[in-house]
């Protein structure tokens, strides 16, 4: 027999195990692709310009991509091969030389590859249209996507497979020579590691394991205090131990203890879910643990990531409410001008007219922890804006205050998150005017993150807002005297659908240029006070595409933790169709040994899964107000979402089950 005829019939005959690689090789070339392509595409391109980081952050994502890729299948090969291996010990066994099989499973190799290449960048490219839309639409960008077929990206793509499948040639090539025969038709029965006798040693350690995670926890919630703020690289890489050791030791030794317990307590009396479930739960958990624990971790780095991506889109408008309170903010003479053109096109809108007026107060006295005090680097008293009772129920709704009471507003930036603030207190303000000083003393009586006004403040820096009664407004403004302000006017659209005109007469009647620096021999800067739409358009074009990004690799991350589930259960369903034969000899049916199956899919999945999730809890709790306004409702989305492709896996492997049982007698 030639050695194309055996190739042929050897792909032939494992035709059902090389579909799981060959969709495997499919998958990773069409993720990678369609990102590769986006990367290359003209309205991306265009709209990366006005990012400074979003070259950058594609170039970094797409090794990233690359390495996630590359781990998958390396993965999925040794899974492969591992199931192979009695027939690469058989082929030894009727005298076929290691040189031989080798390039056997090498020409397959490069076969499948080549299949997979092309049929993933066919795919790729009509899947990359998809994704260039959903980028489109997180950037607020309305325009025609077209398929782009670009030789870059297919180039890229190739080179990079082809030392893809050197690397994998190479895992091959070792494991043949350096694998006994004896060993190869006993590898598709082994674990990781060989499963010894439970001792009280181990119940210690699997316990300490559960102390390190709860260890890191902690420390997740103490990463940004002030007093380890010179401190944080150090402290996440303690965390970062903490917990993946903490899971390891779980997985190594804290599950198998427990089932074990509960196996010894039946004396001997087990049922179809105990032989079913628990002993093969107990064995694998322990035996598998350094790859359940790499799940694990996969699992909670691509929620976090995905998660914080969320958080950033999700808080955008409250990120841009906090710069443009309303549609339009109106700070020049050019205001009357706008409003006139409205009215005479007939756009209803609301007003809301205020003038600027400052003091001097320090919110440190509101803080939790005084010892804070020291460290919060805007705790000494700066002037900051007020606005009368009136002003602010206009703009937020019915307020009670007497005239010694005060709210403050405007709480945002992440400086607010760091530091704890009472509700209630007392605050001491000045008001100078022309070299005299105006004491006081206010009782706050509500502190809020809202936006009242426009936010001229960094994100960083806490830019309060003093709310006071309007006795307490005219006594400051009387003492403050009279100054050359323009009124500012904030202006709100009735109807949203007339935001696109505005647009065009917000511009054309200059209310859009705040001021103009004019240099003697220097060009001119013009200073614009942006609209919400332009607002939210800056935002998105600045953070759009590291949040789209981010949430791309998030994605990947999920697929491939939750494809390499999926493929262990096969590879462990197989392994065990001996045993499912037994028990249908013996008298178990098949609903009898599906109902411990499932019992034991749920396990296998959800315990990677709820350790991820709270890995990812804590991480991102630990510093999402970095990322935006709003964590709750982001986070149980993407958790939900997770869930959901979780419970996917199972019940495809499930399905697998269910064949491999029915087949077993």
């Amino acid at each position: 027999m030639t050695i194309n005829r055996l190739i042929k019939r050897s792909m032939l005959k494992n035709m059902r195990h090389y579909f799981l690689y060959f969709f495997s090789l499919i998958f990773s070339v069409t993720l990678y692709f369609s990102f590769v392509t986006l990367q290359f595409n003209e309205e991306v391109l265009k709209q990366a310009s006005n990012s400074p980081t979003a070259s950058a952050g594609f170039k970094a994502a797409s090794y990233l991509l690359y390495f996630i890729v590359l781990f998958f299948v390396l993965y999925a090969n040794h899974l492969f091969t591992k199931r192979r291996s009695k027939e690469i010990g058989m082929y030894q066994l009727i005298g076929m030389t290691k040189g031989l099989i080798f390039r056997l499973i090498a020409i397959e190799n490069i076969v499948l590859f080549s299949g997979a290449v092309l049929i993933g960048i066919v795919t790729g490219l009509l899947s990359s249209r998809l994704f260039t839309m959903i980028l489109m639409k997180v950037l607020g960008q309305e325009s025609l996507v077209q398929l782009t077929f670009n030789a870059k990206a297919i180039t890229q793509t190739i080179v990079l497979f082809s030392i893809m499948l050197i690397v994998i040639l190479v895992q091959l090539s070792w494991m043949i020579r350096r694998v006994s025969l004896l060993s190869l038709f006993t590898a598709s029965n082994q674990t990781e590691e060989r499963v010894k006798r439970f001792s009280i040693w181990q119940m210690l350690v699997g316990a300490l394991g559960l102390v390190l995670i709860g260890y890191g926890y902690y420390e997740s919630t103490q990463l940004f205090n002030s007093n380890q703020a010179d401190r944080i690289f150090i402290n996440m890489l303690l965390i970062l131990a903490l917990t993946i050791g903490g899971a390891f030791l779980v997985f190594r030794y804290s599950v198998a203890f427990i089932f074990n317990l509960r196996r010894l307590s039946k004396n001997g009396h087990l049922t179809a879910t105990d032989v079913l479930a628990v002993t093969p739960i107990m064995h694998r958990m322990k035996g598998n643990a350094k790859s359940l624990t790499l799940i694990t971790v996969l699992t909670a780095v691509s929620l976090a990531i995905s998660t914080l991506a969320y958080i950033a889109y999700y808080s955008g408008e409250q990120a841009v409410a906090t710069t443009v309170p309303a549609d339009y903010v109106l700070t020049t003479e050019k205001g009357p001008t706008f409003l006139a053109l409205l009215a005479q096109h007939n756009i209803d809108y609301k007003e809301v007219t205020y003038e600027d007026l400052y003091v001097q107060f320090d919110v440190a006295g509101l803080l939790k922890n005084p010892a804070d005090e020291q460290e919060l680097f805007y705790s000494e008293s700066s002037t900051k804006r007020v606005l009368s009772q009136s002003t602010y129920e206009q703009l937020k709704g019915k307020v009670e205050l007497q005239k010694d009471e005060a709210i403050i507003t405007n709480m945002t930036g992440y400086v607010t998150k760091l530091y704890g603030f009472n509700k209630q207190g007392e605050i001491n303000v000045t008001v100078e005017s022309l070299g005299n000083r105006l004491e006081d003393t206010l009782k706050i009586v509500d502190v809020k993150e809202e936006s009242a006004i426009v936010n001229d403040g960094s994100a960083g820096v806490i830019y309060a807002v003093l709310v006071v009664s309007d006795e307490k407004y005219e006594q400051y403004k009387e003492f403050y005297g009279k100054r050359d302000r323009v009124p500012q006017t904030l202006v709100f659209l009735e109807n949203k659908s007339d935001v696109a005109m505005a647009e065009e007469l917000y511009m054309q009647s200059g209310a859009d240029i705040r001021k103009i620096i004019t240099n003697e021999g220097e060009k001119s800067i013009i200073l614009k006070q942006n609209s919400y739409k332009q607002e939210w358009q800056d935002y998105m074009n600045f953070s759009g595409m590291t949040i789209f990004i981010a949430a791309f690799l998030g994605l990947a991350f999920l697929l491939t933790t939750g494809s390499i589930l999926y493929f262990k259960q096969i590879a462990e369903a197989d392994d065990e169709q001996a045993s499912y034969t037994t028990l249908r000899k013996i008298g178990f049916s098949e609903q009898d040994i599906l109902r411990g199956v499932i019992w034991k899919q749920v396990f296998n999945f959800g315990v990677p899964l709820s350790i991820g999730l709270l890995h990812s809890y804590f991480a991102v709790k630990s510093g999402w107000f970095l990322f935006g306004t709003e964590m709750l409702i982001p986070m149980l989305i993407m958790m939900g979402l997770y869930i959901l492709m979780y419970i996917v896996f199972m019940l495809l492997s499930i399905r697998y089950y269910k064949k491999v049982i029915k087949n077993s007698l």
